[in-house]
C-alpha cells in the first residue's frame, strides 16, 4: 500500500523487487470480479454515477498491479462476453432471481416504512433515487459497451505515464470477444503452451474470487500458478436501509431518533472502514496436498500424479459447478469430495487406469465410481437426517441457554452499556431523574410480566384475573421448516423424488435413461470445457434436477460427441435469453416489446412470477428457479422479425469482436505495430516472439486503434483527453489448431518443480495449538518476523500519531525491516526523519516517463509551505510532467479545466 508522511502521499514505486518474494510473469484479470465489487462496494458509499463507477475500476486494477505487477512482461484482462448455452441457463436464473429479489425488497422496505411513521416513528426523508440494475452487467449493454472504451483509454494513459508499464504487453478481451472470461484466460494459456518456445517455467497469476479458477488452474498442469482474491470477511455491519442507523436490518427498525455519535455528532455518516486485504492461492502448495492425498501404492498399473490431479478435477464435478446441478447424494459441505476420493481409491485398483485423459472421459470407469456411490446413498440420505435433526436440538438448546442468561434489563440512551475502548469523550448526563424514573417502570413491568408469562395485565399494570393468553407464535422456540415432500431418509425416496421433481414415476426406465444420458453428456462436455475449449456452444442441460448415482447404470455406450461447427449467441440475442422483462430497457424498443406484450410469439420466455423450489435448502437463494427453458430456434424466428429495427450503432453493439494488444513507445514490439499502420498491411502477420516475451499470435489492424501522437478520447467526462500519446494498439488473436487437435494436459518437459512449501506439521489438522488460522506473509514462509521490545513501543508510541481512526494502537508505524524495506531504524523524530525516508524512495535513472496520473501532486498556491523532498523531486526538471496531468479531480485522476475549482493549496 502506498504511505503518507505528513499529508503527502508517497506513491508505489513499481520498479523495485515485489515485496511478497516472488516475480510473476503473467497477470490475468478476470474482470468479473472487479466490476461486481465495484458497482456494490461494502464499506463504502457505492458510486452516484457511471463515470465513478468507471474510475472506482480503475482504481480496483491499480491496487490489483501495485500487488501483483513489478516484472510481468504481459498482462491480460478479461470481461466476461457472450457464454455457451449452458453457461447462459445459469445466467438466466441469477437475473431473474436479482430482479425479483429486488422488487420484492423494495415492496418490503415501503411497507414497514408507512408502518414505523403510522405509529409515529422517525426516519430520514426518503432518497429518491434510481435503483441500480446489476443486470447492465452482461455483454450486450450499452454500460459493457462504455466499459470496454475505459478500459482502452486506461491502459493507454498506464501505457503513458506509469514506469511499471514500462515493458508490458497488455491484452483486452472485452466483452465483445465471445467466452466467459476465465475461460478465455484458459484458452490463452493452453494456446501459448503448445507453442514450440514456450518457456514451461513461466509464473501465472490470475486475479479472481470464483472456486472454479482453483479447478482451471490445476487443469493447466503448469508448476507456477497462483489465484489472488480479496480475502472474504464476513458479517461486515452495514446501515439500515431505512435509517441509516447500524445495529439493525430493515425488519427490525424501529424508527427510532438517531444518537449523537461522538461529542459534535462528527462521527454521523462514517461507516467502520477498513482497507480491503488480498490474499493469494498458490496452487503449488495444493498440489503439495493432493499428492500426499492421491499417492497410491499397489496399482496394478504406473501411478501418475497428473492423471490423478485430473481425475480429482472431474470428481468435484459431481458437488455442483455453474453448468449441472450437483448429485442429490453428495453435498460438499457433507464432505462429499473426501468421500469420493475414499471411493476413488478403493475403485481404481478395479477400473484398470484413470477415468480421464487430456478432458476426455472414460465412462466405463466412471461408471463404476458413480455405482459405488450409489451403494451407499442410502446410508447417506439417514445420516444427513440425524445431522440436521442433531444441529436443530443444539440449536433450540443454545437459544434456550442464551434466553435463560440473558439480563432482566439492560438500561438504554445515555446510560446503556459501551465496549471498552469504543467510548468517546465523557458527556453531561441529560435529565437522570426521568431517566431513572423511566428504567424503574421498565424493570418493573418486565418483573411482572416475567413472574407471570401468561398472565394477562389490567392497563394500570397489576394482573389481571381473567386468566391467561395465549403464546405468540413468534415466542417459540421452534422456526418454521420449509416442507419436505421427498423425505429422502424414509423408503421409496426414489419414487418421490421422481415423481415430485420430473413429474413421472420411477418405473419409467426410458425417462430416468433420458435424464442420465444428459447428464453424462453434461460431464463430458464440462470436463472438454475445462481441458481444451468450448466442445459446443448449443449444448446445455434440459433439466432443473440430477438424476441418483445409482442411476448411473449401463453409461458406458452412451454418446459423448458433440456437433461441430455451433457459433455463439450475439451480445443481443443473449440478453434476450438471459434477461426478465423488469431489465427490457437495455434492449432496443422493438426488442423489449417482444418480453411484454401478450400477443408475443415469445411471452411465455419471460414469466412475471416463477416458484422456486428449496429443494431440501433453508432459504430462497439456495432454492431452484423453476423458469421455462429457452428455445433458441422460436428465439430466433422471433428476432428475424425485428432485426431491422437495429440502428448502425446497435448493430456495431451487436457483432462479436476479438482481442486487442496494447503496448508502449519503449516495448521493443513499437516499432513493428507502427510500421504495419505506417504501410498499411491488411494482411495477417505473426508477432515475433523476440519482441514480444515469447508471446506467440496474429496481428492484424484495428480500425478504432489507439496510436502515437493522437488524442485518445476520454469516455469519462471528469477526465482529460490523453494529448500526448505514445501507446499503440493492435488487433490480436492466439495461435490457431485445427479442430481435432488436442491440447495434452500434462507437465512441460523442462519444467521446474517448485521447492516443498509444506512441513510435517502441516499434514495435521489441528496443529496450530487451537488459536486461529491465520495467512502468512508473502511467499517466503521462513521469513523471521521483527520483534519490537517494550521501550521501542514507547518509542513509537511518542513518536507516531495515534488519531488516524485505524485499528491498533500504532497503525502508522512503517515496517521496520521486516521485508528488507528501507525503513530499517526507529523514528526518533517523524519531522526530522522524512527527508531521509522519502530519499531511498527516487525512481530508477534508466527510464522517467511522465508521472502517473493517480500520483500527480497538486500545484502550489501562494502561501504555501515549503515543498518537501517528495515535492520537490516531482517537480524537478527532469521529472518530465506534460500539460495535461497537470489537475485532479476525484479519486486522484485529472479533471478537465471547466470543471476544476481552486481550492487553495491540496494535500
Amino acid at each position: 500500500q502506498a504511505k503518507e508522511c505528513n499529508g503527502v502521499k508517497v506513491p508505489i514505486d513499481t520498479s523495485k523487487p515485489n515485496p511478497n518474494e516472488v516475480e510473476f510473469d503473467n497477470l490475468y484479470l478476470d474482470m468479473n470480479g472487479i466490476i461486481h465489487p465495484c458497482t456494490h462496494p461494502e464499506d463504502k458509499p457505492a458510486p452516484k454515477n457511471e463515470d465513478e463507477m468507471m474510475v472506482a475500476i480503475f482504481e480496483y486494477i491499480d491496487r490489483i498491479f501495485n500487488i501483483d505487477r513489478r516484472d510481468c512482461p504481459s498482462a491480460k484482462s478479461d470481461p466476461s462476453s457472450p457464454a455457451p448455452r449452458a453457461k447462459m441457463n445459469q445466467q438466466r436464473s441469477r437475473r431473474f432471481r436479482a430482479s425479483k429479489e429486488g422488487m420484492e425488497a423494495a415492496e418490503e422496505k415501503q411497507k414497514i416504512r408507512q408502518e414505523i411513521l403510522a405509529k409515529g416513528g422517525f426516519l430520514p426523508p426518503e432518497e429518491v433515487k434510481e435503483r441500480f440494475d446489476s443486470n447492465c452487467i452482461t455483454p450486450g449493454t450499452e454500460f459493457m459497451d462504455n466499459l470496454a472504451k475505459c478500459l482502452r483509454y486506461y491502459i493507454a494513459d498506464r501505457l503513458n505515464s506509469d514506469p511499471g508499464w514500462k515493458n508490458l504487453t497488455v491484452i483486452l478481451s472485452d466483452a465483445s470477444a465471445p467466452g466467459e472470461g476465465e475461460h478465455k484466460i484458459m484458452d490463452y494459456i493452453r494456446r501459448q503452451r503448445a507453442q514450440p518456445n514456450h518457456d514451461p517455467n513461466t509464473h501465472h497469476c490470475l486475479c479472481g474470487a470464483d472456486a472454479d479458477l482453483i479447478m482451471l488452474g490445476l487443469a493447466t498442469h503448469e508448476p507456477n500458478f497462483t489465484i489472488i482474491r480479496e480475502e472474504f470477511k464476513p458479517n461486515k455491519p452495514k446501515p439500515c436501509a431505512l435509517c441509516n442507523q447500524m445495529g439493525h436490518e430493515v425488519k427490525d427498525c424501529q424508527g427510532l431518533p438517531r444518537e449523537k455519535q461522538g461529542k459534535h455528532d462528527q462521527f454521523a455518516d462514517t461507516l467502520p472502514v477498513s482497507e480491503q486485504e488480498f490474499i493469494f492461492i498458490r496452487l503449488c502448495v495444493l498440489r503439495e496436498y493432493l499428492e500426499r492425498e492421491l499417492t497410491m501404492a499397489s496399482l496394478p498399473f504406473t501411478f501418475d500424479f497428473e492423471r490423478s490431479v485430473d481425475d480429482w478435477v472431474f470428481m468435484c464435478f459431481f458437488v455442483g459447478n455453474d453448468f449441472l446441478p450437483h448429485l442429490p447424494s453428495l453435498e460438499i459441505r457433507e464432505g462429499a469430495i473426501d468421500r469420493l476420493v475414499n471411493i476413488y481409491k478403493n475403485v481404481v485398483h478395479k477400473t484398470g487406469g484413470y477415468l480421464t485423459e487430456s478432458g476426455f472421459v472414460n465412462l466405463q470407469r466412471v461408471q463404476m465410481i458413480m455405482l459405488a456411490v450409489g451403494e451407499v446413498e442410502d446410508s447417506i440420505f439417514k445420516k444427513r437426517k440425524d445431522d440436521d435433526d442433531n444441529f436443530k436440538r443444539r440449536q433450540k438448546e443454545k437459544r434456550k441457554r442464551l434466553k435463560r442468561d440473558q439480563p432482566s434489563f439492560i438500561p438504554g440512551g445515555q446510560f446503556s452499556p459501551q465496549a471498552l475502548g469504543n467510548r468517546s469523550s465523557p458527556q453531561a448526563i441529560c435529565n437522570p431523574r426521568q431517566a431513572a424514573f423511566e428504567m424503574r417502570m421498565h424493570e418493573r413491568q418486565n418483573s411482572t410480566t416475567s413472574a407471570s408469562p401468561n398472565t394477562s395485565l389490567t392497563p394500570d399494570g397489576s394482573p389481571s384475573l381473567g386468566g391467561g393468553i395465549k403464546r405468540k407464535c413468534e415466542d417459540s422456540d421452534s422456526e418454521p421448516e420449509p416442507e419436505d415432500n421427498i423425505r429422502l431418509w424414509e423408503t421409496g425416496w426414489k419414487q418421490r423424488y421422481y415423481k415430485n421433481k420430473f413429474d413421472v414415476d420411477a418405473s419409467d426406465e426410458k425417462f430416468r435413461r433420458k435424464v442420465v444420458q444428459s447428464y453424462v453428456e453434461g460431464l463430458c462436455w464440462v470436463l472438454r470445457y475445462y481441458y481444451q475449449g468450448c466442445a459446443s456452444w448449443n449444448w446445455y442441460y434440459p433439466f432443473h434436477y440430477a438424476p441418483f448415482a445409482s442411476d448411473f447404470e449401463g453409461i458406458a455406450d452412451m454418446p459423448s460427441d458433440f456437433e461441430k461447427g455451433s457459433k455463439p449467441f450475439k451480445p443481443l440475442e443473449q440478453l434476450m435469453g438471459v434477461f426478465p422483462a423488469a431489465s427490457g430497457n437495455f434492449l432496443p424498443p422493438t426488442w423489449r416489446k417482444l418480453m411484454t406484450d401478450p400477443e408475443s410469439s415469445i411471452i411465455d420466455f419471460y414469466p412475471e412470477d416463477f416458484a422456486i423450489d428449496l429443494n431440501g435448502k433453508k432459504y430462497a437463494w439456495q432454492g431452484v428457479a423453476l423458469l421455462p427453458f429457452v428455445d433458441e430456434r422460436r428465439l430466433r424466428a422471433a428476432l428475424e422479425e425485428v432485426y431491422p429495427d437495429l440502428t448502425p450503432e446497435e448493430n456495431r453493439r451487436n457483432s462479436l469482436g476479438g482481442d486487442v494488444l496494447f503496448v508502449g513507445k519503449h516495448h521493443p514490439l513499437c516499432d513493428f505495430i507502427v510500421e504495419q499502420y505506417k504501410t498499411k498491411n491488411t494482411e495477417v502477420v505473426d508477432i515475433p516472439p523476440e519482441l514480444c516475451h515469447g508471446i506467440q499470435g496474429k496481428l492484424t489492424l484495428n480500425d478504432n486503434a489507439v496510436l502515437p501522437d493522437q488524442v485518445v478520447q476520454s469516455p469519462v467526462p471528469m477526465l482529460r483527453d490523453l494529448t500526448q500519446n505514445s501507446a499503440v494498439s493492435i488487433s490480436f488473436k492466439d495461435p490457431q489448431f485445427a479442430e481435432d487437435f488436442i491440447f495434452k494436459a500434462t507437465v512441460l518437459p523442462g519444467a521446474k518443480k517448485p521447492a516443498p512449501v509444506l512441513k510435517p506439521g502441516d499434514w495435521e489438522k489441528n496443529n496450530h495449538d487451537g488459536r486461529p488460522w491465520r495467512p502468512q506473509l508473502g511467499f517466503n514462509r521462513d521469513r523471521k518476523p521483527v520483534h519490537l521490545d517494550q521501550s521501542a513501543f514507547r518509542t513509537l508510541g511518542h513518536t507516531m500519531p495515534r488519531d488516524r481512526g485505524m485499528p491498533g494502537m500504532y497503525p502508522n508505524a512503517m515496517p521496520l525491516g521486516a521485508y528488507g524495506s528501507p525503513y530499517a531504524r526507529p523514528l526518533m523524530g517523524s519531522q526530522q526523519q522524512i527527508p531521509k525516508l522519502l530519499s531511498n524512495l527516487r525512481p530508477q535513472e534508466s527510464w522517467r516517463g511522465p508521472t502517473p496520473l493517480f500520483q500527480q501532486t497538486p500545484q502550489r498556491t501562494a502561501g504555501a509551505a515549503p515543498l518537501l523532498t517528495w515535492n520537490r523531486m516531482l517537480q524537478s526538471p527532469n521529472q518530465f510532467q506534460p500539460a495535461q496531468y497537470q489537475g485532479l479531480g476525484p479519486m486522484g485522476y485529472p479533471q478537465r479545466p471547466e470543471d476544476r475549482m481552486d481550492r487553495g493549496r491540496q494535500v
